[in-house]
């Protein structure tokens, strides 16, 4: 029967809360601010960790600087990091960190703006169609046109 999970997706699982532990006890530089970390892929041959983030206190969803900031805040913090992750997780060889931004979040933020935003104008656009239509009572639709 085979593992329903491979070591390199354990490894990530295990690192990924770590880390989130480590960032939020230990990273007391403000430009960090609230991070999440989101997931974490590792390469096959454990050489790279892809750490990915999202950065919750942010004021405006555009604000590029501030995550860009946040991540190379991360960045510089990736050896420290590192070695509080070396003690956390006893493996013999720890992958380099890389922190990258994860747009899902802001993703679905926007597809979900724009599925309100499409609903809103169907809505809007049947109001006005129902008042176009008012000559037509609903009960008379046998399918055959009327003469007026």
């Amino acid at each position: 029967m085979p593992r329903e999970f491979s070591r390199q997706q354990r490894i990530a699982e295990q690192m990924q809360k770590e880390l989130a532990r480590i960032i939020q006890r230990d990273v007391k530089d403000p430009r960090v601010g609230m991070i999440t970390v989101n997931s974490v892929k590792v390469s096959k041959d454990y050489g790279y960790a892809d750490i990915y983030v999202t950065q919750l206190n942010q004021s405006d969803l555009d604000d590029h600087a501030g995550i860009q900031q946040a991540l190379l805040v991360l960045k510089d913090a990736s050896s420290f990091l590192k070695s509080e992750l070396g003690k956390a997780m006893k493996l013999r060889v720890l992958p380099q960190l890389r922190f990258h931004h994860d747009t899902a979040l802001y993703n679905s933020l926007h597809i979900s703006a724009l599925i309100t935003k499409a609903r809103a104008e169907d809505r809007a656009r049947s109001g006005s169609e129902e008042a176009d239509g008012d000559d037509v009572a609903p009960d008379q639709s046998d399918g055959e046109p009327k003469d007026s």
